[in-house]
């Protein structure tokens, strides 16, 4: 029976974040940021060209300046020189992305060989740092091959100004909606519209602009204006978060408060409504730590007058204590409200920071989080990148709550949040039974059917041929003895959380359709490498042929003489492995609290995970492992032959949705990346105890896969220190034959780009960042002198390609371009890798990224004494604190060119016809948006249509879930390891 398809999650911004693929086949996504390049042009065309200049960072006596240069002809740009002049006497000090140069005021910027070509309606980035004194004017003309450039208009600017945020009204008051606007390059405002989420609530044509909403019912709401001006550009407020209570209720902000030991804070209250007569409300401690009491304002009343305005009540902290208590704020006739009061170490800024963004990212009116705890992967919802909306989730996503939910445990006592954490993900991102009804009949001597992989979407479907042999699966018997069950206990990798597409594929049910409304599973990614996000068809994870066309969606993808209703997932190992790692830290820091007992049955959950993850490890069609050439050749596996003891992209498995005439399959994948590899999960799975697994083989499996692992990074590690891409058993995914002399690790081909190839999955400095702070905690908790041998490398390669600004500015690489390759492994004398070569073709300050990267500095730093990676780890951290933050936690701006791409054909055959839950039709002529009308209701659609028009790239300020986390996590790693 046919196999399923697969896609494990990602990211993706400026060029730099992981996308997710198939299991079946292999999928791909274009890492964010990255403009789709168009095929060089015969002859030169008359150059039209537009020039965004922005001065990013500037501290007096120097400063960094980005420019965009966007191609607004109708044909390629075959290489490019960018000119323009100083008024002052700014001098260039270095520059990235092309090849810099100034003479007197002028400045001369000319391709690199990796950018030379800029597609018709495509852009290009470059950056410089500069030292300048006295005054700093940015200039205004620019010229490209001599042709002078038209500026791009400026969109207007959007603030709303109530109401304040964090407010709460009560059902059945108006919420008083204000905002300002301006507009720039001598344009007018024509409106301002009031949205929550991507509901419009109403609008207002002149200034002041003003709306009144009704109707709101109880809840949280994330309300922002948006502005339009006279020549078409749009632009939103930041947005702001508000709370709708039932009925009257006592409000308190903050709901988290952080304070040192003898340091005292205030709860500010108020009530959500006026009253019809005065109110007295009692503010004291329901619960929790004793050293944390209220020293004024235990009593506030409250009148008709100034029920709204805030009266403070005072709560201290004594002078040796530790841990959280919860205060209540009661009244008569209202809801009570609560605040958690943390009392920290004297000297703990950064746990401080820990619980203030903490707070920012679980207030449920910031909107990060559904109405059933699960969060998104964004609170914007017009994004695309592995995810290709932002209120999607992925398994990412859950992980990183669970981490955040275990080192909220270690700052304030309080595990209630980690096991509920899990217990969210286990509800509604692991299968349930209902989901994978047919495991029963899975035969673990056939586990799937082989079908190739194909280079191009074009090229699909993939036959079917069941003339492959594939080898027996050996850990199938063990797992069922071990639990009890046939079921697999991992997370699927992609869910609409909204049911946006309308699938309804809910846990427990199976395509429920539009009016669903709890989270439901989906795939994308299924057609081969260069198949990025763009090109992707989404479908169901249960396909009962109730959408797509004649067999729903199966036969886009596998061909085969007769189809079957199936249901299919797909897991994401490093999500899942991300998991026990922060379940391990729980389990380490609730035993030096003394509270182990209070996480115990969820660590033994996330060990039962590890058990299955396994799957991982093996080649997608459990063959044996070296030399793999030629599917009808390679020979099928047998016992652990078929194992790498490597993470690889996915492991995925599927079956029919007829219990009567079930089937089931399992596959592995055949792809290893250097990035998805977690040395201290493998670690804490065959070594610690509380999280060894049941299975009779599964501790050695993982022991195994430990010593596999740092092998593995030793050989990738380029000379200069980076890490490449990594290995596959399957060489283009058809067990074809590699290039003569690529070099092998235990007989698995040297992949530069494995999985993906729009972009190449190399090229994102984020994977090695999240990969090497793996490495670290496992060197921090063992010392292993090869992970310090690898790090020692690492660390120095890194921190010299850093820059840390004089004002607490930074940046970081992004992109990196890749030469030579590995020598072939020895594990007994391993070369040197002299061949193999990293340079950063770009770089930025994308906090997420810096993040990650500050957590590795900090683990390294903490183990090894390396002053340079302490400071450097701080520097990060404080200058996304002092420049970087806003209302709903810290962000950055981002420049989308890759948003062209909203108009990108998507492959269907010709002849192939079909219809999504929404209506939208399926065939040939299908685009990226036309499958995804929904995005033409997204209040930021206005910014893609003027892009896709010939205006200037789209700049959006995203609030990433598992990037708001990392960096939270970030601070509460270095107050527990270096402050």
């Amino acid at each position: 029976m046919p196999p399923g398809k697969r896609t494990p999650p990602g990211t993706g911004r400026r060029g730099r974040r992981r996308r997710l693929w198939t299991s079946l086949v292999a999928a791909f996504a274009l890492p964010l940021g990255l403009a789709a390049v168009g095929s060089p042009s015969a002859t030169a065309a008359a150059v039209q060209c537009s020039v965004d200049y922005k001065n990013t960072n500037d501290w007096g006596s120097g400063f960094t300046a980005d420019l965009t240069l966007t191609n607004r002809g109708t044909a390629p740009l075959d290489g490019w020189t960018l000119t323009y002049s100083y008024a002052g006497n700014q001098k260039l000090s270095n520059g990235w992305n092309g090849n810099w140069s100034q003479s007197g005021t002028a400045v001369t910027v000319k391709n690199a060989d990796w950018n030379k070509t800029v597609a018709a309606g495509g852009a290009v980035s470059v950056g410089g740092q500069f030292s300048y004194s006295g005054t700093n004017t940015a200039p205004t003309s620019f010229a490209v091959n001599g042709t002078t450039c038209a500026g791009a208009h400026q969109p207007p600017v959007a603030v709303l100004t109530s109401p304040a945020a964090g407010a709460t009204y009560t059902v059945g008051d108006t919420v008083p909606l204000a905002a300002t606007a301006a507009a720039a390059d001598g344009a007018s405002v024509s409106k301002v519209e009031f949205y929550s989420g991507t509901t419009l609530l109403g609008s207002a044509t002149t200034a002041p602009f003003t709306f009144g909403a009704t109707g709101l019912a109880a809840g949280d709401y994330s309300l922002y204006a948006k502005a339009y001006d006279s020549l078409g550009a749009s632009a939103e407020s930041a947005p702001v978060g508000i709370h709708v209570a039932a009925g009257p209720a006592v409000v308190v902000t903050p709901t988290q408060l952080a304070l040192q030991q003898g340091k005292s804070g205030a709860l500010e209250v108020k009530l959500s409504t006026k009253p019809s007569a005065n109110v007295t409300v009692g503010v004291a401690r329901a619960s929790g730590n004793s050293g944390l009491s209220v020293t004024d304002g235990a009593s506030l009343t409250f009148t008709p007058s100034n029920w709204s305005t805030a009266q403070r009540a005072t709560i201290t902290a004594d002078a040796t204590g530790t841990g959280s208590a919860v205060f209540a704020a009661t009244a008569p006739g209202h809801a009570k409200a609560e605040a958690t009061v943390t009392e920290l170490a004297a000297s703990s800024t950064y746990n401080a920071r820990f619980l203030a963004l903490y707070g920012k990212i679980t207030d449920p009116a910031n909107g990060y989080f559904s109405p059933e705890g699960i969060p998104y992967h964004s609170v914007e919802t017009l994004i695309v990148e592995a995810p290709d909306q932002g209120h999607e989730s992925t398994s990412e996503a859950y992980s990183y709550l669970i981490w955040l939910q275990a080192m909220y445990g270690k700052v304030t006592g309080d595990w209630s949040k980690f096991n509920g954490a899990w217990a969210v993900m286990e509800k509604y991102m692991i299968p349930t039974h209902a989901d994978q009804p047919t495991n029963s009949f899975y035969n673990a001597s056939k586990p799937a059917t082989y079908a190739p992989e194909w280079d191009l979407p074009s090229q699909y479907p993939a036959k079917l041929d069941t003339g492959v042999s594939v080898g027996a699966d050996p850990i199938a018997a063990e797992l069922k003895s071990a639990y009890g069950t046939d079921d697999v206990y991992g997370m699927h990798w992609l869910q609409d959380v909204d049911n946006v597409y309308g699938y309804g594929n809910e846990p427990g049910k199976c395509e429920a359709g539009p009016a669903a409304t709890g989270p439901s599973y989906i795939n994308t990614f299924q057609r081969g490498a260069q198949e990025s996000v763009w090109e992707t068809v989404p479908q169901p994870t249960c396909d009962t042929f109730k959408y797509g066309g004649k067999n729903g969606y199966l036969d886009l993808f596998t061909g085969d003489s007769s189809y079957a209703k199936q249901w299919k997932f797909t897991d994401a190992p490093d999500a899942d492995a991300r998991a026990v790692q922060a379940a391990y830290w729980a389990d380490v820091w609730a035993k030096q609290q003394g509270n182990g007992g209070a996480v115990s049955g969820t660590v033994s959950k996330a060990a039962k995970m590890g058990d299955y993850l396994r799957y991982a490890m093996y080649d997608k069609y459990f063959k044996k492992i070296g030399d793999c050439v030629g599917p009808t050749v390679c020979p099928a596996g047998s016992g652990k032959n078929s194992s790498s003891y490597l993470l690889s992209w996915y492991y995925a498995w599927g079956g029919a949705t007829d219990t009567s005439a079930g089937w089931a399959w399992r596959i592995g994948s055949s792809h290893v990346h250097g990035g998805y590899q977690n040395p201290l999960a493998a670690w804490a799975l065959s070594s610690y105890a509380d999280l060894k697994p049941k299975s009779a083989t599964g501790a050695a499996d993982w022991s195994t896969s430990l010593g596999r692992q740092l092998e593995f990074y030793q050989w990738l590690q380029s000379a200069d220190g980076a890490i490449a891409g990594g290995a596959t058993n399957s060489w283009q995914g058809r067990y074809a034959a590699a290039p003569a002399g690529t070099p092998t690790f235990y007989g698995m081909y040297y992949d530069e780009a494995p999985v993906y190839h729009d972009p190449p999955s190399n090229q994102w400095f984020g994977f090695q960042a999240w990969s090497m702070e793996r490495v670290a905690e496992y060197y921090k908790e063992t010392g292993d002198a090869k992970a310090k041998a690898v790090l020692d490398k690492w660390v120095g390669w890194a921190l010299s390609k850093t820059t840390v600004n004089p004002d607490g500015t930074f940046r970081i690489p992004a992109t990196l371009q890749w030469s030579g390759k590995p020598d072939t492994w020895n594990p007994a004398t391993p070369g040197a890798n002299a061949g193999l070569h990293v340079t950063v073709a770009d770089y930025t300050d994308d906090v997420g990224v810096a993040a990650a990267y500050a957590k590795t500095l900090t683990y390294y730093a903490a183990k090894s004494g390396d002053a340079k990676a302490a400071s450097t780890a701080k520097a990060l951290l404080d200058g996304m604190w002092d420049h970087d933050q806003d209302a709903l936690g810290i962000a950055v701006p981002e420049t989308r060119t890759d948003y062209k791409r909203f108009a990108d054909p998507v492959y269907v055959p010709s002849g192939w016809t079909g219809t999504m839950p929404g209506g939208e039709k399926i065939d040939s002529t299908s685009t990226f948006s036309s499958l995804r009308s929904f995005y033409k209701n997204d209040p930021a659609w206005s910014k893609i249509e003027a892009y896709l028009a010939g205006g200037a790239a789209p700049v959006f300020t995203y609030h990433r879930f598992w990037a708001q986390a990392d960096i939270a996590l970030a601070m509460g790693s270095y107050a527990e390891l270096l402050e």
